[in-house]
């Protein structure tokens, strides 16, 4: 790294350090600092923010979305006619063995929204993985509940991209 001089080309202080390090210049350059003065750099702050704002709002989606997950499988357990077959599917099963599914993955997919919400190390990995499990359940109950699935197919691919980018 050179010195920083004055207009007329000599230096404008001692070099970095010795003693007299007071040129601001050094300060950043010493202490490794390499982010733009807008601070929109890759620290913990500009885009990173997003990210972490992303993933809270990922921790709040899946527990929200588990807990309604498993509402509506105890909902299809209890009553077998709660939700009618819209036209035929290639990937039918029963609507009692969907509401265990949904009951089971919704108890699951809220257990580790909340870890993730309490930044537990095992929770961003488990919800990459769960929010993937989340989408192929809804993609195979569109029949059931068209529109609600299309909401949570969605959520669940917010969620992966939010857990997969932060960086924290």
């Amino acid at each position: 790294m050179t010195q920083p001089t004055d207009p007329q080309g000599g230096p404008t202080g001692p070099g970095p350090g010795t003693t007299g390090d007071t040129h601001p210049g050094w300060a950043a350059a010493s202490a490794g600092n390499t982010a733009p003065a807008g601070g929109k750099g890759s620290g913990s702050d500009g885009g990173s923010a997003w990210a972490a704002g992303g993933t809270m709002f990922a921790g709040v989606l899946m527990g929200v979305a588990g807990i309604v997950g498993a509402l509506q499988g105890i909902a299809a357990i209890a009553e077998d006619d709660v939700y009618t077959r819209i036209g035929d599917y290639v990937f039918s099963f029963d609507l009692t063995t969907w509401g265990w599914i949904h009951l089971f993955l919704g108890i699951v997919v809220a257990v580790a929204g909340f870890g993730i919400l309490k930044n537990q190390d095992w929770a961003r990995g488990a919800g990459i993985g769960l929010a993937a499990l989340f989408v192929v359940e809804y993609f195979l109950f569109l029949p059931y509940a068209p529109v609600w699935s299309v909401i949570a197919i969605a959520m669940g691919v917010f969620v992966i991209w939010a857990l997969a980018t932060d960086k924290s």
